[in-house]
Order: structure tokens, then sequence, then C-alpha cells
């Protein structure tokens, strides 16, 4: 079983794998480390990753990207109408409060929530991780930005659940980027921690996280974010100047046409990324609308005035995280750099600056995050064996537990898990009632949450509740923020007063003689003793058991469509092969191999079975490629095994005859290895030697009378059965050892044995009767 962390990317995705005492950053299948987080539709299938990139352009209605920044989200978000959408080019529905889009798949218009699209997408990660590992992949560690909610986290467990995935642990990205880092540091400090800050501007999300680590530990002081910076920022605000340069320039509105957008976007990435090195940098797109060809130039200079609002943003999450965790620059050991935007030099410079100290880079800029998932995965992981590591993680915002109260009762909340609560994290509630009651949760700063997204969390009904001796019940209630960063109430119980005697330690005092020892004396407590489970029924975000069934059997459905469209492709690919390389060789290589008498109509069978493939053949199903391809392989099978043959008789004659050569050497050979074998053993192998060699005589004078395309009178698999034959004959005949000499006894020998043993034999015999391990 594979152990797989996995960085799910607004761009791009990055898997990792636990193997080979280490970890392994995986390859897709056109070998590229991360795979474009895109998924796209066509009328025979789904295109994921690598094949939803090639079509972007041309299939832009039909495609999907931004998975990461709307899992979770509604069709009425705020962030999803106004920022969102700008990044999105296949329209967005509303299904069921759910967010989700319509796209054209299979000649049909089709709607897919997010839930789906981001199952389809881990369906293909878990496909290139069982391709590249060669083993069944089911445990996972999928890495998430930290300020994902409750609502987003559960959105992603149930698609993982859609695609076939056990996700171990949903790991925000900033802590398996310190994993990563502090798991091979083997000079941790053991008391003093030693506090790291780590800024990962990645492609939409900016995170600044203090971690404190100690040896085998580390623990998240403090996390602030920009959920809304990063590199794709830089790009939009390129693609606002030179949009508006080129419509001056050239006259043509680049934003009103959807495929001239995406082709100006990728051009604004690139000069982006080599402005980065660079003082300078062209931007050139051929055909970008109305067959017109633009271009332009850029300096560094330029791009830096143009961003330097964007880049004036990176001190703001600093300046919060150092406040939350209550430290100053001078506390921060290192600053450690991760995420593909930190290229851009104005921004590293303006870190720096801040700090006031060198910045660090001793971790892989793209690949952090993914490494440390893997690294989780395989610590939770009973498969794999790692060095002892706790990861002590925090909540990014605060919970609070609401309730009715009763009329003996004023507060209605509390705030059980305070921003930056260490996590996993359970606490117990105590209520007093006599009748079933709800708890709802909700996020007690919902300004600080994503807007747009519900601060409700979900509703605990705990049932089964009665007075007790008409007294209101006491409920202890346990909430508990798990591993994945969920909420969920563990469980509620009803616990009851009760008086237990307890003995009371007596002053010790030496009794006198003949006095009995006075009784020992108890005293009455009261004690608290649970007295039963009650039922808690929870009503959350994540998707109901039977919807989940449901949309799994359809996502296995719509893999084994994409395979079957795969396999018939394959299958037509492999007709249209045979058709055209045969055809080309009748003429030339296999002119010889073919009778005269079927050569024309074979020809004709070929140039019918092409004219068929072009034009009723063009759609069909697999089975009828298939059958097409046997038929032709009836006249053209036999061609070319009689060409292949010609070479491969000639080699197997050649190896057979050195094979008699050497044998029949051997067993006529006068050397003393072979003295011992007896004479009509030797015969033998001569005598089927010749008889091999007459064989092969025969057969191949008899073949040299045929023509090249009558049917073989001996063939390269008899040859070699012909040669194995003998040599498992002879072989064993040939390697017989010698037998061991005779040893005869003469009349000194008894009185020999009758002499003391010396030293050496007394030891040897004696190290014979020990028991060695």
């Amino acid at each position: 079983m594979s152990v797989v962390g996995i960085d799910f990317g607004n761009l791009q995705t990055i898997i990792a794998v636990a193997r080979n005492r280490g970890i392994d950053v995986i390859c897709n299948e056109v070998s590229n480390r991360f795979t474009p987080s895109l998924v796209s539709f066509g009328p025979k299938q789904r295109y994921l990753g690598e094949t939803a990139k090639t079509q972007e352009i041309s299939n832009f209605k039909n495609t999907v990207s931004s998975l990461k920044r709307i899992i979770g989200r509604t069709f009425a978000d705020k962030e999803v109408q106004e920022i969102e959408k700008q990044y999105l080019t296949a329209p967005l529905v509303d299904v069921n409060g759910q967010l989700a889009v319509k796209v054209n798949y299979q000649g049909q218009e089709t709607t897919f929530t997010i839930i789906q699209l981001f199952a389809m997408y881990l369906t293909k990660m878990k496909e290139i991780a069982t391709n590249e590992t060669k083993l069944p992949v089911s445990d996972c560690v999928i890495a998430i930005p930290s300020w994902f909610t409750d609502v987003q986290r559960r959105a992603v467990l149930d698609a993982s659940e859609i695609a076939g995935l056990n996700v171990l642990r949903l790991i925000n990205d900033s802590t398996a980027t310190a994993l990563g880092y502090g798991i091979t540091k083997t000079d941790l400090p053991e008391d003093k921690p030693r506090n790291i800050c780590f800024v990962d501007i990645g492609h939409s999300t900016y995170t600044v996280t203090i971690v404190a680590f100690i040896k085998g530990q580390l623990t998240v002081k403090s996390r602030a974010f920009d959920r809304h910076f990063g590199g794709r920022d830089f790009d939009r605000m390129l693609v606002d100047h030179f949009a508006a340069e080129f419509k001056t320039k050239y006259g043509i509105d680049v934003k009103s046409n959807g495929k001239a957008l995406i082709r100006l976007m990728a051009g604004c990435e690139k000069l982006k990324k080599i402005l980065s090195a660079n003082s300078q940098a062209p931007l050139n797109i051929e055909s970008i609308m109305e067959d017109r060809d633009v271009s332009s130039m850029m300096k560094r200079s330029e791009f830096e005035e143009l961003a330097k609002d964007l880049i004036s943003r990176v001190e703001a999450p600093i300046k919060q995280a150092l406040e939350d965790a209550g430290m100053t620059i001078e506390e921060i050991d290192a600053v450690e750099m991760v995420g593909g935007s930190i290229r851009i030099p104005s921004l590293k410079e303006r870190i720096q600056a801040y700090f006031g100290k060198d910045l660090s880079s001793t971790l892989n800029q793209d690949e952090a995050v993914a490494r440390g998932a893997a690294l989780q995965c395989a610590i939770l992981s009973p498969s794999f064996k790692v060095r002892d590591f706790t990861v002590q993680d925090i909540t990014s915002y605060p919970i609070k537990i609401t309730w009715q109260p009763t009329p003996e009762e004023e507060e209605t909340e509390l705030v059980v898990f305070n921003k930056n609560n260490s996590t996993p994290s359970t606490k117990i509630l105590t209520f007093y009632r006599s009748q079933p009651f709800d708890l709802e949760a909700h996020y007690a700063e919902p300004e600080k949450i994503p807007s747009g997204i519900n601060p409700w969390i979900a509703r605990f009904s705990i049932k089964n509740v009665e007075p007790i001796n008409g007294e209101p019940a006491c409920i202890k209630v346990k909430a508990r923020i798990n591993i994945h960063g969920v909420l969920s109430v563990e469980s509620a119980y009803i616990v009851e007063e009760v008086l237990k005697e307890e003995p009371v330690e007596a002053p010790k005092a030496d009794a006198a003689e003949g006095e009995e020892a006075a009784a020992p004396e108890t005293r009455k407590v009261k004690k608290l003793v649970k007295k039963g489970d009650l039922p808690v029924v929870s009503a959350t975000s994540s998707l109901d058991r039977s919807v989940l069934a449901e949309l799994k059997e359809k996502e296995m459905e719509m893999i084994a469509s994409d395979k079957l469209v795969v396999d018939t492709e394959m299958a037509k690919n492999a007709l249209e092969e045979y058709i055209y390389d045969t055809r080309s060789k009748v003429d030339s290589v296999y002119k010889d191999f073919i009778n005269p008498a079927d050569k024309e109509k074979f020809v004709a069978d070929l140039n019918d079975a092409e004219n068929w493939l072009y034009e009723e053949g063009e759609e069909t199903t697999k089975s009828v490629y298939v059958a097409k391809l046997a038929d032709l392989h009836v006249v053209g099978k036999p061609i070319i095994e009689r060409y292949r043959e010609v070479e491969a008789r000639a080699n197997a004659a050649r190896e057979l005859r050195e094979s008699i050569n050497q044998l029949m050497s051997q067993a006529t050979s006068s050397e003393e290895k072979y003295a011992h074998i007896p004479v009509e053993e030797k015969n033998s192998i001569v005598e089927k030697c010749a008889k091999a060699q007459t064989w092969i005589e025969n057969k191949l004078e008899r073949q040299s009378m045929l023509k090249k395309y009558e049917t073989p009178a001996v063939t390269s698999a008899e040859i070699i059965k012909q040669r194995d034959d003998i040599v498992y004959f002879a072989v064993p005949i040939l390697n017989k050892p010698k037998p061991k000499p005779v040893v005869v006894e003469t009349p000194e020998t008894p009185a020999a044995e009758e002499k003391p043993a010396s030293r050496e034999e007394t030891k040897e015999d004696d190290t014979k009767d020990m028991d060695i391990d």
C-alpha cells in the first residue's frame, strides 16, 4: 500500500510518496513533477490534469480551474461572484444551494457540483500515484489552506471519499511545510525552542506561520494570511495593463474574447517568470484574436511600479503573526521562504527589509508542502516506521456553542475553542436539562472567515434526556476539533451525583498494650458517576451517506466510460497503424513473403478498411475495431511471421550448430575433467548431437527449396527446442562430479587409532559437541 501526500494547489498539484527510506515527488504520465489543477469535458469523455491543459484554450467553456478556491462555496457567495468568477471560464450555476458548473459532456448539458469536480481530479491523482508506484493507493494526507473553514474541510473529505481515498489527515499546508523542515533536523534544541517563520506565497494565497521547534516536536504558535494575494494577482495586473495597451495600440478588446483572454493570461504568466531573472521581458502572442498578432515589452522597474500596491500588502500578515505569537522580530531565528511566487525579487526584498535579516530557502519552494504531507501520512500509517515527531497545530478561527437557555440560566453561548487553540482538542461542556436539547456551533468572529461563507457550522441534538429524581439531569457533552480541523460532538452522557463513603486517615498513634485498635473513620463525599450514553444527532454541511454513495457510483461509471473511450481510441489507432504500416511494406520488405495470388486482394482489403475507417467506421465500438483488425490479420499475420522468421531462423540455426559443436567437442575430449564419465554416456551425447546435426541440415535444405511466401519447412521455435533438448540432455552428463576416492585401510590403521588425539583434533571434536548460535 502506497503512502501518499497530495499538495492540491490552485494552479497545479504535486504528489509525493514515502518509499526507499525517503520521500519522492512522482511524475505524471508526461513526466512532469506537477499536474495542472484542471477538469475538462468533451463529447466523449472527461479530461483531467495534463489532457485538460492541452485543450484549455479550445474548450475553455467546458474547462474548470481554481477548484481549491471554490470548494465548499455557494453560488451566492460574495467572493465567488466578485473575485473567483473572473478566473473561471465555465458557467456557474446553483444546485440546491451548492456551487456547480454547467458543461457540455457527452453531447448534452450536464451539471456537476464542485465536490464532484474535486473528486474527479482526486481520482486522477490516485491514478497517477498508482501507475508510478505500481501499488494500490488508498491512504493519503491532503494539504489544504490553513484558512479553510469547517464547510470547506468537510467538502474536501466528501470529495476524497467519492474518489475512493482514505484521508488520514487534512493538514494545513504551512504545517506540512514545517513538518518537512523540522523532522530532518538533528540539531533541534531540547529546552529553548527554535522559532522559525515560514512565509508561503503561492498562486492565490499568502500565509505567514510561526513555528517553535524542539527535539521531536513542532508547535504552531501563530498563523496569519492574506487569502487574496498570490501569483495570480500579479498575472491579472499584467493582463489589465496589456489589455488596455492592446486596445489603444491594436484596436482590439482582449477581454471581450474568452480564448484571447486565456492566451494573454498565459503570456503574462510567462513574462512574469522571465522578469524574475531578467531586467526586461518581451510579450509576443500570435493570432490572439481577429487574426492579429500582438507584441510588447516590459522592464522590471515598470513591473514593480505597477505592482507596488500589491507588494505593500506583504507586511500586514507578518505583523499579525508576530503579534498573535507574542514575539518580536529579534526572537525569530530564521525566515524560510516557500511558494512559487517568492521568486518575484521585489517581494523578497520587501520581506527581507522588514525582518532585517537574510532569508532562507533551504526547502524546495514548490515541493515542500507535498513532501511534508507525505511525511505526515507515513507517520500516521501503520505500514511505515518514522522518527517520532509530534505535530501541534492550531485553529484559525474561534468557535462558539449556542443553546436555548432554561429559566435558571442566563448565558446562551460560550466560546469553546479560541483562536489559536491547539488541535486536535477536546472540551467537555456541562448542562443541566430535563428534556432533549440542541446545541449549535458558529464561528465567533464571522468577519474573520471568508466573506460569503455561512458562520453556522453544525447543529447537535442531544436525545433521550430525562429528569433524575425530579431534578434536571447533569449532561456532559464532549466537543472536539479532530485531526482534520473539523468540529464534532463525539459523545454526550448523563452524570449522576452519588454519595460515597471514603475512609479517613487517622493520625498514627502507638496503641497501649492490651488495647484494641480503633475502628477506621469514614466520611461521605459527593462523586460524579457516569450513568449512560445519550444519542447525538448531528446536522453538518457534510453530504448525506446516501448522496455520497450515489455520487461514488456515478464517479465509478464515469471512470469506466472514460476507460472504454480510451480503449476504443487505442483499438482504432491500432487498426489505423496496421493499415498504413502493412500497406507501405507490401511492395518492399514484405514483397517476397506474400503469395502473388493473394497480394492484390490483400491490398484491396487494406484500402477498403482505410475507407471504412474514415467513413462509417469513424465512430463505432471497440469490438468492431478489434474484429476488423482480426480479419486483416488472417492474411497479414502469416506474411509478417514469414518475414520475421528469415532472420530468427538463421540466428536459431547458428546457435544450434554452435551448441552441437561445443557438446561434441566436450564429449570426445581427452581432458582429465571428463575422464571419469563413462564412455557409453559420452557416446550418447555424440549420437544425439549427430541426429540434431542431420535434422537441421535436412530442414534447412528443404527450406532452401521453398518460396519465401510458402509455409516454412522449419521455424525458429522448432530449432530452439531442438537446441534446448540436446543441451538439457548433455550438460548434466558433462557436469557429473568425479567420484570420491576410496580409502583402503592398512594393518597399521587400527593401531594408529588407539593413539591419543592431538590437541588440535581434541579441540575440533569439542567444538562439534558445542551448541553454537
